[in-house]
């Protein structure tokens, strides 16, 4: 087990962010036995005005014109650095692009160094959490003992990155000593770019999603009647597909939708508002996440199947199988290739009605749901970045592509 290291993490998320995520847990179970300093991703100008909790401490920073560096815990760092950055993702050309990125990097680079050098750090790690064009140069600038990319999303499909995304995703993959993937099909994807790439899984908060512990049914689901099909997360037309639920509502109408999360302005327009059976919730703290899931007969992930989704690693799966749910959920590379044998997949509305209604005999089969958490359980924070570890061991023991199994 790794213990007493450096890591410095940069990342696409802001650390304030009010939802739990990959790249904090994983900085947190690194910080149990190694030092880490995560760097607040810089505002840049167009963020400037947004006064929101995200923005606070980054604000302030800027304000105060000198880093402001909290500590999270004995072993983890945040800074919150004390300037902008220019946006890039609209610039024309590349040569534009890479001048002022490069600059970006540098201005970047300067400030990790200096708070580095205040703690102390020494021959760390720098983890590249999909920070694809801040983080674009920071190898050379920084020159850290071992450069990580690690690719949790497909975000170049975004708008954002059209125009340079994919190009200096790649330059950034094939320059660094180490690819991380949470999926084996963006593992597919960079191992063409750099042979020293691997496959990993994340993980879930066990603590927090415990499918043997016992939770007080929330007051706004406790009136609607059994069983209850329910989804956690962000409702978005972008990863969700609407039609389908539409359909499926229509389809199924014994059963009560529950969503538990924010609405784009697709789900607000969608006639699921009108379907009697269908009920939204609104957004939730992390820590009343796990009694929504618990008072749910049967879970869902009904995700669009694009770019954007193929390849990720939902993270629900693991929470709603870690409280021992059955989980109806669409067929994508890591939900076959990960979940299969735990989930009832499928394509299209036909399949959604077949296996809802399989679903919904397995409550209260103990058997099944003991099977399900001790597969979650499999998936832990710890088990995660004991993977990492061994990936970096054997990198600087000069093996490649070792196995470093759960």
């Amino acid at each position: 087990m790794m213990e007493g290291r450096d890591f410095i993490i940069t990342s696409l998320q802001p650390w304030d962010i009010e939802i739990g995520s990959t790249i904090k847990n994983t900085a947190l179970e690194i910080s149990k036995r190694n030092r880490v300093l995560y760097i607040n991703t810089p505002l840049s100008v167009n963020e400037l005005k947004k006064h929101s909790k995200v923005n606070e401490h980054r604000l302030a920073s800027i304000k105060n014109k000198t880093g402001l560096i909290r500590k999270v815990n004995d072993n983890l760092w945040v800074a919150d650095c004390p300037f902008f950055l220019f946006p890039v993702g609209k610039l024309p050309t590349a040569f534009l692009f890479d001048f002022v990125n490069k600059r970006n990097n540098v201005t970047l680079g300067k400030y990790i160094a200096s708070v580095a050098h205040d703690l102390e750090f020494n021959d760390y790690i720098h983890l590249i959490d999909t920070d694809i064009y801040r983080s674009r140069y920071l190898k050379q600038i920084i020159k850290p003992a071992i450069s990580i990319y690690y690719c949790r999303d497909f975000v170049i499909n975004g708008p954002y990155w059209q125009k340079h995304g994919k190009r200096v995703e790649d330059a950034l993959a094939a320059s660094a000593d180490i690819v991380l993937a949470n999926s084996t099909y963006f593992a597919e994807r960079f191992r063409k770019l750099n042979n020293n790439t691997h496959a990993i899984e994340t993980g879930v908060n066990l603590d927090v999603y415990d499918g043997d512990k016992e939770y007080a049914v929330p007051q706004d689901i406790s009136s609607i009647g059994h069983p209850i099909v329910g989804y956690v997360g962000s409702l978005t037309a972008m990863r969700l597909d609407i039609p389908l639920l539409e359909q499926i509502a229509w389809r199924c109408p014994t059963m009560n939708f529950v969503f538990v999360g924010p609405e784009d302005e697709a789900f607000k327009r969608s006639r699921l508002h009108e379907c009697g059976n269908v009920h939204f919730l609104g957004q939730k703290s992390t820590d009343e996440v796990p009694a929504y899931i618990n008072a749910f007969d049967v879970c869902i992930n009904p995700q669009l199947v694009n770019d954007m989704t193929i390849g990720n690693y939902p993270l629900k799966a693991d929470e709603y199988l870690a409280m021992g749910k059955p989980m109806v959920a669409t067929v994508t590379h890591t939900m076959r290739d990960v979940f299969g044998a735990y989930t009832h997949l499928a394509e299209g509305c036909d399949d959604y009605v077949s296996a809802l209604h399989k679903a919904v005999k397995e409550v209260g089969d103990d058997d099944l749901r003991k099977k399900r958490i001790a597969f979650a359980r499999t998936h832990s924070w710890e088990n995660s970045v004991k993977k990492i570890y061994c990936i970096i061991e054997n990198y600087e023991a000069g093996l490649n592509q070792p196995h470093c199994g759960s």
